[in-house]
């Protein structure tokens, strides 16, 4: 046993595990998401409560829970919306993952998130209950939610996953539930059986989002640089951390492939290494950061894990 010990310091000590210790410190760093409004493919029966869609109500769910998990930073709809007016991309369906792509580039995502709702309503049912001798028949209710989810890589404009999601939540007929759809406040909606489904689906594909995302690689970019200092465009909100140093590359020219019209990547060219010096900037949006290695560093650039 202590020579195993001795032998774990000796690693250690020699930097061995270095860059494993670094991986776990980089995992802190958020990806940055975007999630444009969900199309309502279920047939127009069902309301939000305050009188929103069905398409805006999942979209609104999605985005929270993205924010509650502490695991993404999430860009604020209304700078998703201008954006998308100034693209002239409105919300009847113009929203393609080419055009999702190249929205997120501009908002400095890594992450697009979007799809449709393709059924929002109840179903009935009749099941028998028998009682001494008597068949007695029983209505249940049973409310189905389901929802398309296409995840798209804005880096490539690859479609990353392209599922569906389908939950059913079941009751008697007694179960608290709505005819028309219609709902007058959340605990209403919440109560409700589709209020049940809904939560279950979007559960779903907070962990598809989850488990698709984790393979993407980390990226910022570099705002400015001036005065020996480097500025990027994510910070503590983003889970940047001070002490953490970065390398910056400049992307070469895109290769396409020509069959599929798909962005493959580029090659890149490493114009050097910076540390994170001050963390807040811009409320925790932005990092400072001091050079190690290199210059002639230009907006644009890409800041990667090491």
């Amino acid at each position: 046993m202590k020579q195993l010990n001795y032998l774990l310091m000796l690693i250690v000590s020699l930097g061995i595990l270095t860059p494993s210790i670094q991986a776990q410190s980089n995992k802190k760093a958020k990806k940055r998401v975007a999630v444009f409004l969900f199309e309502d493919k279920s047939g127009g029966r069902g309301y939000w409560y305050g009188g929103q869609g069905v398409g805006q109500g999942v979209t609104d769910m999605i985005t929270t829970e993205l924010v509650k998990s502490g695991q993404y930073q999430v860009i604020e709809r209304d700078q998703l919306d201008q954006l998308l007016q100034e693209q002239d991309l409105g919300r009847s369906g113009l929203v393609t993952p080419q055009s999702a792509a190249a929205v997120g580039k501009l908002l400095g995502v890594e992450l697009a998130v979007m799809g449709a709702v393709t059924e929002f309503g109840n179903q009935k049912g009749n099941s028998n209950m028998r009682i001494g001798g008597t068949r007695l028949g029983v209505g249940r209710n049973a409310a189905v939610v389901a929802i398309d989810l296409r995840l798209v890589n804005t880096s490539t404009g690859e479609i990353i996953l392209a599922d569906n999601v389908r939950k059913t939540k079941n009751g008697l007929s007694g179960s608290i539930g709505h005819k028309n759809m219609n709902f007058n406040s959340r605990q209403q909606f919440n109560n409700s059986l589709v209020g049940k489904a809904t939560r279950a689906a979007v559960e779903k594909v907070i962990e598809l989002i989850g488990v698709n995302s984790s393979e993407m690689p980390w990226e910022a970019k570099v705002i400015v640089a001036k005065n020996g200092d480097v500025f990027i465009n994510s910070g503590k909100t983003g889970g940047v951390e001070i002490g953490e140093t970065f390398k910056v590359m400049r992307p070469g020219e895109a290769l396409i492939d020509p069959d599929t019209g798909l962005n493959l990547g580029s090659v890149d060219t490493e114009v050097g290494t910076i540390k994170v010096v001050d963390n807040s900037i811009g409320e925790g949006k932005a990092s400072k950061c001091r050079i190690v290695s290199g210059d002639d560093f230009s907006k644009g650039d890409l800041v990667k894990m090491k």
